[in-house]
């Protein structure tokens, strides 16, 4: 069995590439969008941070950070393989409450918008979500073989305060 290549996204990184790559992250409340092409065993994943930028980012280059931007930057390089968003499976992954105690009632956190923006955008892009593993409290690790298309995630919880005095 072949060696694949790892690639880490930090915040606001994307990556599309074909069947050699493994692509991982880690997440709060950040999310990752993946989408992938079964038979061109090529795909994306995406670590953004905030749903848009909102109507600042008319004039500007598109930017990772931002979900929708993120999404846009990985359709536009799956586009130069011939893929059409409707041909790719999605998954998502992310949107933990990294501050639980620190949440007032009847806010939505920002992981909560992160996560809801990314179901919109792929339903939007007629993209369907074959899974996601969404919200939740702790951060998560997340790892996408494009060989497979398989994503693996892992929800690490907060370690207490009661539990460290």
């Amino acid at each position: 069995m072949k060696d694949l290549i790892g690639i880490f996204l930090k915040p606001g990184d994307w990556y599309v590439a074909n069947a050699d790559y493994q692509i991982r992250t880690i997440l709060g409340s950040c999310v990752s969008i993946t989408l992938w092409h079964p038979a061109m065993r090529i795909g994306g994943m995406s670590h953004f941070l905030l749903p848009s930028r909102g109507g600042e980012a008319k004039h500007q280059l598109l930017d990772g950070r931002y979900g929708d931007e993120a999404l846009q930057l990985m359709l536009n390089n799956l586009k130069q393989y011939g893929i059409s968003p409707s041909e790719c499976q999605g998954k998502i992954f992310g949107g933990g409450d990294m501050f639980p105690d620190q949440t007032r009632e009847g806010t939505i956190n920002v992981g909560q918008r992160n996560g809801e923006i990314a179901r919109t955008l792929l339903l939007k892009n007629n993209i369907s979500v074959l899974s996601e593993c969404l919200f939740g409290i702790g951060h998560r690790q997340v790892i996408f073989d494009l060989s497979r298309g398989d994503v693996w995630s892992r929800q690490v919880k907060p370690i207490t305060q009661e539990i460290l005095t």
